[in-house]
């Protein structure tokens, strides 16, 4: 979700070469980007198991770049969903400064 509320969705698109196989976090992040969109307020990872997931390392480095500040929703196949900051989830990220 953008700071001005637009939500962007995306998938993970497997490949055999699993190096360029590409998360959901980023599919939905370079939509949101191409639409002209740059800052975002918070990302949803939703996986049909119990536990949770988050955003792998590349995947939390993308955000990072568009909104340090974000909030990343955990959700199960039970509905049940934990959040955390961004920040929290990737700490002394790399940035532009």
């Amino acid at each position: 979700m953008t700071r001005n509320g637009r939500i962007f969705t995306g998938a993970n698109v497997e490949n055999a070469s699993y190096g360029l196989t590409l998360c959901a976090e980023r599919v939905a992040t370079v939509k949101a980007v191409t639409a002209g969109d740059r800052e975002f307020a918070a990302v949803a990872v939703a996986w049909d198991r119990e536990g949770f997931c988050y955003p792998c390392g590349a995947c939390r480095q993308v955000l990072y770049e568009f909104g340090p500040e974000m909030r990343v929703l955990a959700v199960n196949n039970n509905g049940d969903y934990r959040e955390e900051a961004l920040a929290t989830l990737l700490p002394l990220a790399f940035s532009h400064e």
